[in-house]
């Protein structure tokens, strides 16, 4: 039997079948999921707020969803040492900074604007949807920093103070300044263009010595700020390639923009040749736009590094010699200190397990398929989540000590790390610098012997001729024009090599949670054992699983009513009543203890089997999985039919690795590998001469993701997963990558025609401008019809592009919960 569960009108969840929770919105009854999004959507209809469901666009995220702060952590930001750092007081008002979660459209930020201001003591809210980030201002003084946040979660969403990382705060005002330079290049090349072109014989026969010697001035003035405003990084970049004797493309282009300019100058004094300061802007202006694009780049990775440290909780329960717990900041804890980690709470440190027993989520770290029981003795790992009982903890290590942060030292030295044809690229364009300044200055002594009044201009129509502009198009306008046909796929690029480097690719890996499967589990059947039906025994589930945090809870959604007094056995299952009935669910032997029988025979050796049961006996057996995506054998099959080695490569050691590779017939599977293990097979695969594509979603991907030719990581990887990929796949589908594999191909074959134009045109105007025969205005004009050939050639792959079949939404595709009878 399939069927299709009820949507939460507020979050979307799933709701289960029986009772369920309601509110009455916009004139109808609505369904809800939990107690939680009942609340919520009680406390906007009370606001006066109703209106919020009417313009949203999506639905918003479930309340039991956002990260859960207790209100005595909550109460450690009213302290003045805490806010510190991002409360500005000014008068009677204090402002700050808040970050948002659970925002999804424009009616979420009307609904937190318009309830915060009707807030007694907040004189001032406004919300950037584009960064989620509110600016509020208020009397602290009334109102405590505290109420204002639970203000914020009692309405869903959760609030925390901004702090910008020190080194992305860097990295913005740089970009900010870059942006500046590249607009003010452009505005005034633009005016410069028309002064100077005003001057030209072609296109003025009359024009009057007075307005000529104008014109020139006015072309001048232009252009000195381009000069030594938007072109200083390029002349401070070639005095130091000068000093340490590293030619780069800042000593070529810095001669032939500060000869243009110094020629232009002495045109306008003399008032005796051609101005050259149009092509001054327009050099700036090519040159500008490629680095400004990669200090975007740049600036991306660093903001999403600095928010690795989210993965840590903000305070912890810190217990002194009596056994009495406090909390405090996170900043406040040393080594040795003793901690309690409540269910549902994130590790803050590295440590020992002096007490207790639970099941800790490690999934983001190691790609574990479910979380794994620890007891007394068992260390444990900063930023895990612990799922069942409590722990007392011995902290072992603190910040860059701590496992999480030797994640990130993988991280960057993988990242430091140079391919060999980068290498082999940086020492060819040296040596290609070296001889055409060679051949520049070897001419330029020649016709300073022969003709010294002509020696300027031809050495300078020497180095405009051979200015790399169109060089320097050839491959990023195609990599840009194949970039816009992967985005219909809902593949994103973050660096331009991928495309590339797709076509040296032969030996692929695939992580499993989350990359080739779904990423959580699912309940795949219900097997009725007696005289139960199939939804009966899911409601029973349902009841036992109501309030557990454990990821196999979320696969029976919400019950109307939760099971009295449960005990959890980690690792085990849980024991709860039902309506008078005693129940377990979870291992078998442990199910079957309860009647001190034996456990029925599992009915298949697929997925995840967990047994229900009574004080009589057994129930039914329910089945969990990890979905395999459903174009994940199209994937393997195309890498297949190029002849690429394909790997299965995860942290999960549990037997659904050996089962999904089976399904895809992937031979080389290998589970429960750490971060570090699966960087040392990488290296060995490249030590063996061989080129690799990685595509993963999880932080214990990330050094590999660095490591690895190419990598491609999920649109619902983590953060740095993403950044750390070449490429993220927003979409999700696997199909994806194969069509990227054709637009591959054809990209290649536009780069290296346009790698051959521009070779070309510069081999051939070399020495017609050796000679003389090319004036340096005649060489910047064909230098800029070698870019726009360039430049038309590569959008000949958005033609070619048409056929591309976009992605569709995900909020498209709908799920069903599969019940099989027997």
């Amino acid at each position: 039997m399939s069927s299709t569960p009820i949507s939460c009108y507020h979050c979307g969840l799933p709701v289960t079948t029986g009772d369920r929770f309601q509110a009455r919105v916009l004139g109808e009854t609505r369904a809800l999921c939990c107690p939680g999004c009942q609340a919520v959507a009680e406390a906007i209809i009370a606001g006066g707020l109703e209106s919020y469901y009417k313009h949203r666009s999506e639905t918003s995220a479930n309340p039991e969803a956002l990260p859960r702060a207790l209100t005595d952590e909550l109460a450690l930001y009213d302290r003045s040492d805490v806010q510190q750092p991002f409360v500005r007081h000014e008068n009677d008002l204090a402002s700050t900074s808040l970050m948002i979660e659970g925002i999804s459209c424009a009616a979420c930020g009307w609904l937190i604007e318009k309830h915060l201001r009707g807030v007694d003591g907040i004189a001032e809210v406004h919300l950037n949807l584009s960064n989620q980030r509110l600016q509020v201002s208020w009397d602290d003084a009334r109102v405590p920093l505290s109420q204002l946040l639970q203000e914020l979660r009692r309405i869903g969403y959760a609030g925390y103070p901004y702090q910008a990382d020190a080194a992305a705060e860097r990295l913005n005002q740089e970009n900010r300044r870059a942006l500046r330079q590249l607009g003010l290049a452009g505005l005034l090349w633009m005016q410069v263009m028309m002064a100077a072109m005003a001057t030209w014989p072609e296109f003025n026969l009359d024009l009057s010595p007075e307005l000529d010697k104008i014109l020139r001035w006015v072309s001048l003035f232009l252009t000195t700020p381009i000069v030594f405003y938007c072109c200083g990084s390029f002349f401070r970049g070639a005095l130091r390639d000068l000093r340490t004797r590293h030619l780069t493309m800042d000593v070529s282009v810095s001669l032939a923009i500060g000869g243009a300019y110094l020629a232009g100058i002495w045109s306008t004094v003399t008032g005796v040749g051609e101005l050259y300061f149009d092509a001054v802007g327009m050099f700036a202006l090519f040159l500008l736009s490629g680095r400004y694009l990669e200090r975007r780049a740049r600036e991306r990775t660093a903001a999403a590094t600095a928010q690795l440290v989210n993965l840590l909780p903000a305070s912890c329960l810190r217990l002194d010699s009596a056994g009495q717990s406090e909390r405090i900041l996170l900043s406040e804890l040393a080594i040795g200190d003793r901690v309690l980690v409540p269910p549902g709470s994130l590790l803050p440190a590295d440590g020992r397990i002096l007490e207790g027993q639970s099941s800790i989520d490690e999934s983001l770290l190691t790609g574990e398929y479910l979380p794994l029981a620890r007891a007394q003795g068992d260390s444990v790992t900063a930023g895990t989540l612990n799922v069942e009982g409590p722990l007392k903890v011995e902290v072992q290590a603190l910040g860059d000590d701590t496992r999480l942060s030797a994640i990130v030292r993988l991280l960057e030295r993988a990242q430091a790390d140079k391919p060999r044809l980068a290498e082999l690229a940086d020492r060819v364009a040296q040596w290609f610098l070296l001889i055409v300044l060679a051949i520049t200055a070897a001419v330029g002594l020649y016709w300073w012997q022969i003709d010294h009044q002509r020696a300027f201009w031809i050495v300078l129509a020497l180095l405009v001729a051979t200015c790399p502009c169109a060089l320097s198009l050839a491959t990023p306008t195609a990599l840009t024009t194949a970039t816009g046909s992967l985005h219909k796929l809902g593949l994103l690029l973050t660096r331009g090599h991928f495309l590339e480097g797709l076509n040296r690719i032969d030996t692929v890996i695939f992580d499993k949670t989350g990359t080739l499967t779904e990423g959580r589990l699912t309940l795949g059947g219900i097997y009725p054992l007696r005289d139960l039906d199939a939804d009966t025994c899911l409601a029973l589930a349902a009841a036992l699983e109501n309030r557990s945090e454990h990821p196999i809870a979320k696969a029976f959604g919400r019950a109307p009513q939760a099971a009295e007094r449960v005990e959890s056995a980690p690792g085990l299952g849980l024991e709860g009543w039902v309506e008078g009935r005693q129940l377990r669910i979870g291992q078998p032997a442990f199910v079957a203890s309860l009647t001190a029988g034996s456990a029925p025979e599992i009915p298949g050796d697929q997925g995840q089997w967990l047994l229900l049961g009574d004080n009589l006996g057994p129930l039914a057996w329910l089945v969990l999985n990890d979905r395999l995506r459903a174009d994940a054998p199209a994937l393997v099959d195309a890498c297949r039919a190029r002849n690429w080695k394909v790997l299965l490569l995860s942290g999960d050691s549990s037997p659904m690795v050996g089962e999904i590779a089976a399904q895809l017939g992937i031979d080389d599977a290998r589970g429960g590998l750490t971060p570090e293990a699966k960087l040392t097979v990488l290296r060995e695969l490249r030590d063996s001469g061989r080129h690799v594509l990685m595509l993963g979603d999880g932080i214990n991907d990330v050094p590999v993701l660095a490591a690895a030719d190419i990598s491609v990581a999920m649109g619902s990887a983590t953060d740095l997963a993403k950044t750390s990929a070449d490429a993220v796949l927003l979409s999700n589908r696997l199909d994806s990558l194969v069509q990227a594999f054709r637009i591959a191909r054809r990209t290649r074959r536009i780069i290296i025609e346009n790698l051959g134009w521009a070779c070309l045109y510069n081999g051939c105007v070399l020495p017609f401008a050796a000679v003389g025969w090319v004036t340096p205005l005649w060489a910047a004009l064909g230098m800029s019809l070698s870019s726009l050939l360039v430049v038309l050639n590569a959008l000949r792959l958005s033609l070619e592009s048409d056929d591309i079949r976009p992605a569709p939404p995900l909020s498209a595709r709908p799920e069903t919960v599969q019940m099989e009878h027997p």
